[in-house]
């Protein structure tokens, strides 16, 4: 039993007196940093700044197509002859009918602008069909 005494406790002490050399520490940490990036990138969330840029911008175009096409509703429902239109609109029964319909009652076109966007214009057909 000393044999198996002696060598954990040479296995122990040779582990306590290990001193890497620089190099090996030094590819463990570009391991490190490469393995924490694939873990970052793939399951972390993380993106590049390009990619948030272009988020940011889909984003921010699906939120100005939602509040054009709100006000496009209230616009319609704020007209003096609403009831009569929602019923014209409603016996519509294709869908490109019905945003061109939209489109011409100028309910779609923003302040400032010329002509309806193509997002308020289906956003707010969507939202009057219902």
């Amino acid at each position: 039993m000393s044999v198996q005494s002696s060598s954990k406790t040479s296995i122990t002490q040779r582990f306590d007196s290990y001193q890497p050399s620089k190099t090996l520490l030094a590819w463990a940490c570009v391991v490190t940093a490469i393995a924490t990036m694939i873990i970052g990138f793939s399951w972390g969330g993380w993106v590049t700044g390009g990619t948030s840029s272009k988020a940011a911008a889909a984003a921010g175009e699906t939120a100005r197509g939602e509040l054009a096409s709100a006000i496009c509703v209230e616009r319609f429902k704020a007209a003096p002859d609403a009831s009569a239109k929602l019923i014209e609109f409603k016996a519509i029964t294709e869908g490109y009918k019905q945003r061109q319909f939209v489109e011409a009652g100028g309910w779609a076109t923003m302040p400032g602008q010329t002509s309806a966007d193509s997002r308020s214009v289906q956003g707010c057909a969507t939202a009057l069909a219902v």
